[in-house]
């Protein structure tokens, strides 16, 4: 049996800790079955990026005609757009593979990794025991129980950022962000969108006026059925047959591909977590403290499969934690303070802090400042009339509460808002600061300026 200082299970933002430790001359262990690179460089976030900004310069070109300029997209060369991604992600991730490989102080293990006791890992035909254990393995897209689903070779997010020739339809069962990211993507390159969503709204998880008014966009781009369940699933000539109810009616859709993009679930249940008395939650998370400490001494879990927040950004925020707390033995509690996310859809639409459904709820004493894309002169330029941000401030304190953002480059706006936040400033800090005229920030400003006190 092999003995290391550190043992890191997954090679996404594991690989920040594994490195720095490393670099201190600890031995580590690195356990990753897959590519290195985790989840976000892989099947997610880098991939899906190089592919929407495809479908942005298409849809760009379709709205041509607004801004005086005829033109026509005459051919879409989709496997050369989905291999260019898919170079680029199998690039990174082996050059990341090499520099594991050729680190003295780091061994790669590429198999599945089974607790089989305390800190101590089934890795192949191998037995390993660490010191010190962290697990970043992640998360599945999860795969409802639908009847006929299993028996027909349906794609998730995975193989979606990967397919070498573009559907003319899809349906995609899900609504959240990353139905909306990939609907985008393939409904703005010309494929047929059906979009079967359980709620009453898309992007659920969002401001809900944000949801509404995004629900709203997308009704108009592809065929929404919200409030529907799909119960059945089937093939006939090479087409997906989805049977969809909701209370009064049913609905078969057909069409060339099938998208699940239901949600993700961790992989907890890989790893025999048990054997080492490390606890999951009524999900499957790994149940962790504010330290990221497990349920088992010296052990800690970052990342999606630990589920406070399932962003890369927020996993490279734990990683830094877990590296001071579980190495260099500095034990703080992870500050989430301002923890942003986005979606990169059309629109697009950032978001930070509290949603105003969460302060009516929390009878908080909150006022809101408004303001639209269309009544700043840049939002005129690009003629985005349905952009508009929204911000939320304690009426006593002044204090930045949330913003909520929807329109032209929505995650990139947002961030005066977020650096606000963690710096604890007040409304007035956008309010004072000079803004570049016209410069789409002004939207960000005019809505501080919006708030009626």
């Amino acid at each position: 049996m092999q003995s290391f200082d550190l043992i890191v299970i997954g090679a996404g933002s594991g690989l920040n800790i594994s490195s720095a430790a490393s670099s201190k001359g600890l031995k580590v262990a690195v356990v990753e079955k897959g590519p290195m690179g985790g989840t976000c460089l892989n099947r997610g976030c880098i991939p899906s990026k190089i592919l929407i900004e495809s479908a942005d310069v298409a849809e760009l070109i379709s709205r041509s005609k607004n801004f005086g300029i005829k033109s026509r997209i005459s051919s879409v060369d989709f496997k050369s757009i989905t291999s260019r991604a898919s170079k680029i992600v199998d690039r990174d991730a082996s050059e990341i593979e090499e520099g594991v490989a050729e680190d003295k102080n780091t061994a790669l293990f590429k198999v599945e990794a089974k607790f089989i006791g305390d800190r101590t890992l089934r890795v192949g035909k191998e037995t390993i025991k660490g010191d010190k254990v962290i697990i970043a393995a992640g998360t599945r897209p999860l795969i409802p129980k639908i009847e006929g689903l299993d028996a027909v070779d349906f794609i998730t997010s995975d193989e979606a950022l990967r397919l070498k020739k573009q559907p003319k339809t899809m349906t995609i069962m899900g609504g959240g962000y990353i139905a909306a990211e990939l609907a985008h993507f393939y409904g703005s390159l010309g494929t047929e969108i059906a979009i079967i969503q359980r709620g009453k709204l898309l992007v659920p998880n969002e401001d809900e006026e944000i949801s509404i008014k995004f629900t709203e966009i997308f009704r108009k781009k592809y065929n929404v059925l919200t409030e529907f369940d799909a119960i059945k699933v089937h093939k006939k000539k090479k087409k997906f047959l989805v049977v969809a109810k909701n209370a009064k009616k049913h609905k078969t859709l057909s069409s060339d591909a099938l998208l699940v993009a239901t949600g993700r679930i961790p992989n907890s249940d890989t790893l025999d977590l048990s054997k080492s008395g490390i606890e999951i939650d009524n999900k499957g998370f790994i149940k962790t403290n504010e330290y990221l400490e497990t349920t088992a001494k010296n052990i800690w879990a970052l990342g999606d499969i630990a589920g406070k927040y399932l962003f890369k950004h927020s996993a490279n925020l734990e990683a830094q934690y877990v590296y001071n707390n579980a190495v260099l033995n500095q034990r703080a509690p992870v500050d989430y303070t301002a923890m942003p996310h986005a979606i990169f859809s059309s629109p697009q639409i950032a978001g930070v802090g509290m949603r105003e459904q969460d302060l009516k709820q929390q009878k908080i004493d909150y006022v809101t400042g408004k303001h639209y894309y269309n009544k700043t002169g840049m939002g005129i330029a690009l003629q985005d009339n349905n952009g508009f941000v929204k911000i939320f401030s304690d009426r006593k304190t002044r204090k930045i509460l949330g913003c909520h953002i929807l329109g032209t480059d929505a995650s990139t706006l947002i961030h005066e808002v977020i650096v606000a936040m963690k710096a604890g400033l007040t409304v007035d800090a956008i309010r004072e600061t000079v803004h570049i005229h016209p410069a789409l920030s002004e939207v960000v400003q005019r809505a501080v300026n919006s708030i009626e006190w």
